[in-house]
């Protein structure tokens, strides 16, 4: 009975996503996955399955020097893909997260674009359906010289975790479908028509990293080992902090490959095990490498990537708790490490992964602790002697963009280089000229809001 109803289930489901005009191959993808969901499949990963891995088995970036002008010889055969489907929701916007201003007045948008224009690389963007037009708008404002390539990513539609259905919100029909990941973005270069595009034009070699992280650039020695050794795929890997608890880590898998394990697809009862950094002690970067005709021979071989499930329980509306249970089908683009043979993960230093996830990070890349080098990637203050900045903003008074630009005005940002952690507990505006050292809580008892002026230094703890 159970297989008769999912089956009719099936059936719907191709149905809607048909009739939204989506590509067979993205039809089948969800059918795929949709099929294992039914079976009770939870696309959790278990410790007895996975080892953690030896420093030896990952190559270090900083013994590929060598390899660097073999990397600027294929600089005309790479692309720069980067992924730019997601909205700046944890800093209180409904628009694309790489149009915040984020250094020396200029988005995150106006920064790639700078970046691929300086290595004279071609650029592409993946936009979701939610960041599209929102992109487009910009790239009109900013009038680049020239416009990178851009596809869009697809959508799955949400499953009911009651008894498996389509999910139906008349009240707003977008929120019945969900993006699949950036997972999906080798089956939308495909359908997209994008990977012939590219092919056609001798590009052979695409790294692809995520909008917020202007620390990922094209490096050549990276391109150069790649492109020597001809790997199919390649994950950039760093060493896991205490703040890196939440990524996802590198392990082998039984079947001897390597594999990349999600926060979401770890049992609860292992959690302890996948956050000791000491265990798994590499993480990933979300900065890809691929060899675009074997991406090409893997999709018509076997017609879809089939990359391990992530299945993320939500409510059909996030914002509202007392929706309707649902099921995201998901997948991640750093878990096609697992399908192939002698994949290499590389170890590189942290300067290539600055993300801004939330108002903390901003603020954080928005000071003098960060600059932009003359390739225009985001490096640390070289005249800074701490390690990376730790920033806790009272989440009631700093928790959007507005709120943090009205308190920080963006010529106005406090110097920090000499700061370890700042901690701001209440409502705090201030002026220009701030200068903050060492480990600084700031709090703000009162009702009012308080004002730092000027031209002061901090260097200790202040109860306003």
């Amino acid at each position: 009975m159970k297989q008769s109803r999912t089956s009719n289930h099936l059936q719907s489901f191709i149905s809607k996503m048909e009739k939204e005009g989506l590509e067979p191959v993205v039809i089948d993808t969800f059918a795929y996955y949709y099929k294992k969901v039914v079976a009770g499949e939870t696309g959790l990963v278990f410790d007895k399955d996975i080892r953690p891995l030896n420093a030896d088995e990952i190559e270090n970036a900083d013994n590929i020097g060598q390899y660097a002008d073999a990397g600027e010889k294929v600089l005309k055969n790479a692309v720069m893909i980067i992924l730019n489907g997601g909205l700046g929701t944890t800093m209180g916007l409904i628009k694309p997260k790489s149009i915040v201003r984020v250094k020396n007045g200029k988005s995150f948008l106006e920064i790639i674009l700078k970046q691929a224009q300086t290595k004279n690389v071609m650029l592409s963007l993946m936009n979701s359906f939610s960041t599209h037009q929102d992109t487009l708008s910009a790239l009109s404002r900013i009038n680049p010289p020239s416009l990178p390539i851009i596809f869009i990513q697809h959508k799955f539609p949400k499953i009911l975790r009651d008894g498996f259905g389509p999910a139906t919100w008349p009240q707003n029909r977008d929120m019945e479908w969900n993006p699949p990941g950036h997972g999906d973005v080798y089956t939308a270069l495909y359908t997209s028509g994008t990977l012939q595009y590219l092919l056609d034009r001798e590009i052979r070699y695409a790294f692809i990293a995520n909008s917020d992280n202007l620390g990922a650039t094209m490096d050549v020695s990276l391109l150069g080992y790649f492109s020597e050794n001809r790997f199919p795929f390649m994950m950039e890997v760093a060493e896991r902090t205490p703040s890196d608890l939440k990524g996802g880590h590198i392990a082998r898998h039984k079947n001897g490959n390597l594999i990349l394990r999600e926060a979401a697809q770890c049992p609860e009862d292992e959690l302890d095990a996948f956050r000791d950094i000491s265990r798994y002690r590499y993480f990933n970067t979300n900065n890809i490498w691929i060899s675009l005709p074997v991406l090409k021979e893997l999709i018509e071989e076997y017609g879809i990537i089939r990359l391990p499930m992530i299945l993320n329980p939500k409510t059909l509306d996030p914002r509202d708790e007392s929706s309707p249970k649902v099921y995201h089908i998901e997948t991640a683009m750093g878990a096609a490490l697992s399908l192939f043979e002698k994949t290499p993960a590389v170890r590189v230093p942290r300067s290539r992964f600055f993300p801004v996830k939330n108002r903390n990070d901003l603020l954080a890349v928005r000071s003098d602790c960060y600059i932009l080098s003359k390739e225009q990637s985001l490096i640390l203050n070289p005249e800074r002697k701490l390690d990376e900045i730790k920033i806790n903003l009272d989440p009631k008074y700093y928790d959007s963009r507005d709120l943090l630009n009205e308190r920080f005005p963006i010529d106005g940002i406090p110097s920090l280089i000499d700061c370890e952690s700042l901690t701001i507990k209440g409502d705090v505006f201030f002026e220009k000229n701030v200068t903050i050292k060492g480990r600084v809580t700031i709090t703000n008892n009162g009702k009012s809001p308080a004002r730092i002026k000027a031209g002061t230094v901090i260097d200790s703890d202040l109860i306003l």
